[in-house]
């Protein structure tokens, strides 16, 4: 059993920096490279793409991160983990493979299979966040259970230098290596509390060393254009440093890691996740040096009979236009266009939305300005069940420019078809996971 494991998050979404992750496999002296790049939403629009082309479904930007990060991983024997997979971890396995072979690089390579639970749900089910059966909020296009350690532990004992995922809680991806190295009981509740919490610290990178934190005048962050990434030092007690790579940019202290550690928490007594029902209330931080937060304390109780299942539908599809209105009176211009496009548009669309971005697209007009600004966009937008009728919005934005106000400039239109999301539980009977191994 090891003293220490040194675990990097290299990404916190599936749009982070690529940079990050190569300095910490290079510098940061770390046993295990996480890259975190799944997210409801995420992984709905990946079983879109799956469905259009049976080869892909996973992450957009896994190729680019594995030709980058292959050869620095072997060289410096740093263990990858990494829910890249999204919609299809075994095309993503593939993939690797691929280019490990242009790369003559040796490599061992695990999917975890089993969150698609598509297949097992009726759309019956209730869902949580409306109390209606799923098959009410639309057409569903996805059912992806939130699995926990177990599947990536297995993958770790195959020697795997590699593990793929698809839908794994976020924490889990930290977890099993933990579990692994140190030979964690997978029973011992209060030790995957604890670290759990670690997982929920190091899963969104670059929030707890400064970034999403930083506010200029207020919080200060040095060197934002060079974010480093967190390093979590982990103990076989559940304790941990989260610290960064001398000389990046960024900054660890106890304001970043208390912003983090309450991110997303509802009920800090029970968070819950597939492998434990974490207790956050007794977690102590403490500075321990520049850019170094110690982390003791939490625990946890036994986990839940049931697997998170979050489920994408087909809401709608969304119509927007936005144009730019400057100089004099450009804020009167401005609302003068966008009652002419409500007015225009009341009986097709009677929901439609119209901000003036810069003054009231956030709050509304909760907060009036002391000075009416020089410049203003105007942004139109409404849904409909039809593509075609939400591409009106944008045509009668377009259209302001020979028939509004004058000045008028800079338009664009935009249709996106949305994705909803919904969530429901499942007994983990229900739910069967598998790995896979190849090695080049």
């Amino acid at each position: 059993m090891k003293n220490k494991i040194r675990i990097g998050c290299g990404a916190g979404f599936s749009g982070d920096r690529l940079d990050a992750s190569g300095v910490l496999v290079e510098k940061g002296r770390i046993d295990y490279l996480v890259l975190e790049c799944l997210a409801e939403r995420t992984i709905a629009l990946a079983q879109k793409r799956k469905l259009q082309n049976p080869q892909l479904g996973y992450d957009p930007l896994l190729e680019r991160r594995i030709e980058s990060l292959l050869d620095l991983l072997i060289k410096n024997k740093v263990r990858l983990i990494t829910n890249m997979g999204a919609a299809n971890p075994k095309a993503a396995l593939d993939k690797i493979l691929e280019i490990a072979g242009r790369k003559n690089a040796k490599v061992k390579v695990a999917a975890l299979l089993g969150d698609d639970v598509f297949d097992k749900l009726s759309g019956k089910e209730t869902a949580m966040e409306t109390g209606a059966p799923l098959s009410a909020s639309g057409k569903m296009l996805s059912a992806n259970a939130y699995l926990g350690a177990e599947g990536i532990m297995e993958a770790l004992r195959s020697n795997a230098d590699i593990i793929v995922t698809g839908r794994v809680a976020d924490p889990s991806l930290f977890l099993a290596p933990m579990i692994h190295e140190f030979g964690w009981d997978a029973h011992n509740f209060d030790l995957l509390g604890k670290g759990t919490i670690l997982g929920h610290l190091m899963e969104c990178a670059g929030h707890i060393t400064g970034g999403y934190f930083a506010d200029p005048g207020r919080k200060y962050v040095p060197d934002m254009a060079h974010l480093g990434h967190p390093i979590a030092e982990i103990s076989p007690e559940g304790s941990a440093i989260i610290e960064k790579v001398a000389g990046t940019g960024g900054v660890i202290n106890l304001m970043t890691a208390k912003e983090q550690l309450l991110y997303e928490v509802v009920n800090p007594h029970e968070y819950v996740t597939p492998d434990v029902v974490a207790d956050f209330t007794s977690v102590k931080l403490a500075q321990a040096g520049k850019d170094r937060v110690s982390v003791t304390g939490g625990g946890g109780k036994q986990r839940p009979a049931t697997y998170k299942v979050s489920v994408g539908y087909q809401a709608h599809y969304l119509g927007e236009g936005e144009i730019t209105y400057a100089g004099s009176n450009a804020v009167a211009r401005a609302h003068l266009a966008g009652d002419t496009i409500r007015e225009r548009l009341k009986n097709e669309f009677p929901d439609l939305r119209i901000d003036l971005i810069g003054m009231n697209s956030v709050h509304g007009d909760s907060f009036h300005l002391n000075k009416e600004p020089y410049e203003v966009r105007l942004r139109v937008a409404g849904k409909s069940e039809s593509q075609s009728k939400a591409a009106l919005i944008g045509e009668e934005v377009e259209a302001l420019y020979t028939n509004g106000p004058g000045g008028g400039g800079g338009v664009r239109k935009y249709v996106h078809e949305m994705i909803g999301i919904v969530s429901t539980l499942l007994p983990r009977s229900e739910v069967t996971y598998q790995v896979i191994t190849a090695s080049v």
